[in-house]
């Protein structure tokens, strides 16, 4: 951002800032009169809009992160928006994120290798296609080559040479999880950015067999110790899981943590590497999350999407969304209803998250 772009920028917020503070002096009867004024000119520019008379409205960063921090100290919002879609703030939100992130991120790692020593390599895989990656370094460390890559490096830059899973390996892995589904747990981590851009980790576990989310926890730092203390609490009174599914983070694959799932008779069922397919349950109730929650709300921080998640899974997902796997059922068994005709049903709905869900309830007579 030049000097200019960052000299309108602060212009803009000063400008509202002086706004504010003068309305503070104002009666309730001017406020509510300007008010009126405000939204008559408005409707009709927004009418001027929606007919073409009038190009569409670009905001500019500073409104957006304005209307962002609006959203989180409005209760109404979504109602004020005239102009712009809710969506769109929470699209200005997460652009916003992914620009903080890029600029705050710092490449770690081993510094790149030069354009010509990947030249080189990819010139003695193409001569030599059955060349492994350690070959390669041996043959560059024979010619007396001083910063020749390690194997790892090396292997970056040759076409995958990892197969792809057979027909049957494929076959073997979903019969195992149809098989032990009533048996099986799925467990995964999913990140997601607060108002100001901190990062939140959030663990689901998953039952395969009733689809229901048998615990889930927010932190800042998931480590090891923190994770098996929420294995704990999700089973009490030998409330277990026969096999686990997970991918190969590191915590889930740590020597400690592995020896606690043995310590509890759990057995550990590993995910191949880049095959998120493996664990299909727990990667689609993240998807479900962040489809029918987060992208509507954004967290303020840990406390408040915890707060979200816990109202999201007791009062909604677990008791009364269906799931097209349970054959329209839900993960906690609904009560029992008698038969009757659409004209002769009556149902009591309840607001769940401030009315982003409804749940329903049969009245009978």
């Amino acid at each position: 951002m030049d000097f200019e772009a960052l000299f309108q920028y602060f212009k803009e917020w000063a400008s509202d800032l002086y706004q504010n503070f003068v309305n503070l002096f104002k009666s309730h009867e001017q406020l509510r009169q300007e008010n009126f004024m405000l939204r008559s000119q408005l409707a009709l520019y927004d009418h001027d809009v929606k007919t073409g008379k009038r190009p569409k409205p670009k905001a500019t960063p500073a409104f957006r992160q304005k209307m962002v921090l609006l959203s989180k100290r409005f209760a109404r919002w979504k109602e004020c928006l005239p102009t712009f879609k809710p969506k769109t703030v929470i699209k200005w939100h997460k652009t916003a994120f992914k620009l903080y992130w890029f600029k705050k991120s710092k490449r770690i790692g081993r510094p790149p290798i030069s354009q010509e020593a990947i030249d080189i390599i990819k010139q003695m895989y193409e001569e030599n296609p059955s060349l492994s990656p350690e070959k390669i370094r041996e043959k560059l460390l024979l010619k007396n080559v001083t910063d020749a890559p390690s194997p790892n490096t090396i292997a970056k830059y040759l076409p995958s040479i990892r197969k792809p899973p057979t027909e049957k390996q494929i076959q073997s892995w979903k019969m195992f999880l149809k098989n032990h589904a009533p048996d099986t747990w799925g467990v995964d981590f999913f990140t997601a950015p607060t108002l100001m851009f901190k990062v939140l980790y959030v663990l689901v576990i998953i039952n395969h067999g009733t689809r229901k989310i048998e615990h889930f926890s927010v932190t800042t730092n998931p480590n090891v110790f923190w994770l098996k203390q929420q294995f704990r609490n999700t089973t009490p009174y030998d409330h277990k899981p026969k096999y686990l599914v997970h991918d190969n983070d590191a915590v889930f694959t740590s020597k400690d943590f592995q020896c606690f799932l043995a310590a509890s008779r759990i057995k550990s069922k590993r995910t191949a590497i880049k095959a998120p397919w493996q664990n299909p349950y727990a990667e689609r109730v993240i998807g479900t999350l962040r489809q029918e929650l987060l992208n509507h709300i954004i967290p303020f921080n840990e406390r408040h999407l915890h707060y979200l998640l816990s109202e999201y899974v007791h009062k909604y997902y677990n008791p009364h969304r269906t799931h097209l796997g349970l054959d329209g059922q839900t993960p906690i068994p609904t009560q029992k209803y008698e038969s009757t005709t659409a004209a002769e049903t009556k149902l009591k709905s309840t607001p769940v998250l401030g009315g982003l869900y409804h749940t329903y309830e049969k009245e009978v007579a």
